[in-house]
């Protein structure tokens, strides 16, 4: 990897680290998730659009998913309650990726590539949904079937090309998935201390190898 891609991939991951940290400082300190969380997603939004790709519109598309993913991650460490529209905001981040992971491929080809993130997301959908609202059960299942659909399109994307750069995307987004579900089971089903530590670690290691994805992609 080039200097700069370098410099950014570890800065990225520092950030990173800093914001898990963060969250578990006490109050008077936890101004710091304000400006690392953030700062880690940019810093993956700076090494995809560095990278040189094969294709410009799977960067462009990334870059975007990363973009409205900074806006998610602002949304939802507010201090007042913003998880709708964080939850829109990284919707439309997955329909991004979804548009990446299909330029050059055929979209939903292979439905039993897809069978395991729609099964995954079934069973996640089950366990919150008595701690649901009323109001967020449509929104929260439009969710998961929208992340299902991503991870699966990513798989078979990889499926498709066989390459390192598919594979890392196709990682990256199980990852989400991970991510995603730790996160709703936390704050719908039962709240444990290391959710958050897990919830952003998967989610970073998920949008950093989506961003490498983007060279020769």
């Amino acid at each position: 990897m080039p200097p700069l891609q370098s410099v950014l991939a570890v800065s990225a991951v520092i950030a990173a680290i800093l914001a898990i940290r963060a969250h578990y400082l006490e109050e008077s300190r936890r101004w710091q998730v304000y400006a690392f969380k953030p700062l880690a997603t940019l810093l993956i939004l700076a090494l995809a659009l560095s990278l040189s790709p094969a294709r410009p519109e799977y960067q462009w598309a990334v870059a975007a998913g990363l973009l409205f993913s900074t806006a998610g991650d602002v949304f939802l460490m507010l201090p007042r309650d913003r998880f709708v529209a964080g939850l829109a905001s990284f919707l439309v981040a997955h329909l991004c990726y979804v548009w990446a992971f299909g330029i050059g491929v055929s979209f939903a080809g292979k439905p039993l590539l897809w069978l395991p993130y729609f099964a995954a997301g079934g069973m996640v959908v089950a366990l919150i949904w008595p701690g649901l609202k009323p109001a967020l059960r449509a929104p929260v299942t439009l969710y998961v079937v929208v992340i299902a659909v991503m991870a699966g399109q990513a798989v078979e994307r990889w499926h498709a090309l066989g390459s390192a750069v598919a594979l890392a995307a196709a990682i990256g987004a199980g990852l989400f998935v991970v991510s995603d579900a730790v996160l709703a089971i936390d704050r719908f089903r039962r709240h444990f201390r290391a959710a958050r530590a897990v919830t952003l670690a998967t989610y970073w290691a998920a949008q950093l190898l989506i961003a490498l994805s983007v060279s020769g992609a």
